[in-house]
């Protein structure tokens, strides 16, 4: 499998030190990688052995199978229809872009019309199997989020107790977040929708950690998952388990038998 990288940032170097160093993806390698810095090109193609382009047609040209977009929700908007119109499958991890009803659904009609797909990594998150079998057989009654991450980081200052910052629907939590709960976006997609997720997002000063804990009822029973997220060693603001999460939603492309 040939694979192709939109964005130069943490992610990205992950994949590239991932997939072509280490080879942890058997056959597969990163082949080419759309970056608008000349300087990063010319180093990733002398670390990683990639061809770097600055233009969409020459990078989806060539040779590429699958592409990741690992850049901005503003790369989502500009290249991910561009991308499918090519028949190319796309892992999408700016998955703020899909709040946009009218690009989800334009999405979903480029992928119908060419046979290309669409993957979103559970991100920093667990349980979406869940929530989604359940939801497709309508036995999904309601799920919650509560993030609670460490003050500075989520609102820019200190506090001596816990302070709950936001609680609402994950549609208003995305317009008033829009940086810290990309987990909300991934959980409402895979069940209940924005409206009917409800999300709390606490500043804790005890928290050394991103912590997310997810809750969901219905005919199935209950589930109740918590994860505190290690940040990645090179980026302190992605967490490592979203950038793993892409790794393994490549790895599924190659596998004959596929878990979950």
């Amino acid at each position: 499998m040939k694979i192709g990288i939109i964005g130069g940032g943490s992610i990205a170097t992950f994949l590239l030190q991932s997939i072509n160093v280490e080879r942890t993806l058997p056959n597969s390698t990163v082949k080419s990688v759309l970056l608008r810095r000349p300087e990063v090109a010319e180093e990733w193609e002398s670390r990683y052995g990639i061809d770097g382009y600055p233009d969409l047609n020459a990078f989806l040209d060539s040779g590429i199978d699958i592409v990741v977009e690992a850049a901005t929700v503003q790369a989502v908007h500009e290249y991910a229809e561009k991308v499918i119109a090519k028949r190319k499958d796309l892992v999408i991890i700016s998955v703020g872009a899909l709040v946009d009803q009218k690009l989800y659904e334009n999405l979903q009609e480029a992928c119908r019309q060419t046979g290309a797909r669409i993957m979103l990594p559970s991100g920093a998150i667990g349980g979406l199997d869940v929530i989604h079998s359940a939801f497709a057989s309508g036995q999904l009654d309601s799920v919650s989020l509560t993030t609670r991450k460490p003050p500075l980081s989520l609102i820019g200052r200190e506090v001596e107790t816990e302070e709950v910052v936001f609680e609402g629907t994950a549609t208003e939590a995305i317009s008033k977040f829009p940086k810290n709960i990309n987990v909300a976006i991934v959980l409402s997609l895979a069940g209940l929708g924005s409206d009917k997720t409800t999300v709390k997002i606490v500043a804790d000063p005890q928290a050394t950690k991103n912590t997310h804990c997810i809750e969901a009822t219905g005919a199935f029973g209950r589930m109740s998952i918590q994860l505190e997220n290690d940040p990645m060693p090179s980026n302190p603001k992605t967490s490592y388990l979203a950038a793993l999460s892409v790794l393994s939603s490549l790895k599924k492309k190659t596998e004959y038998i596929s878990i979950g």
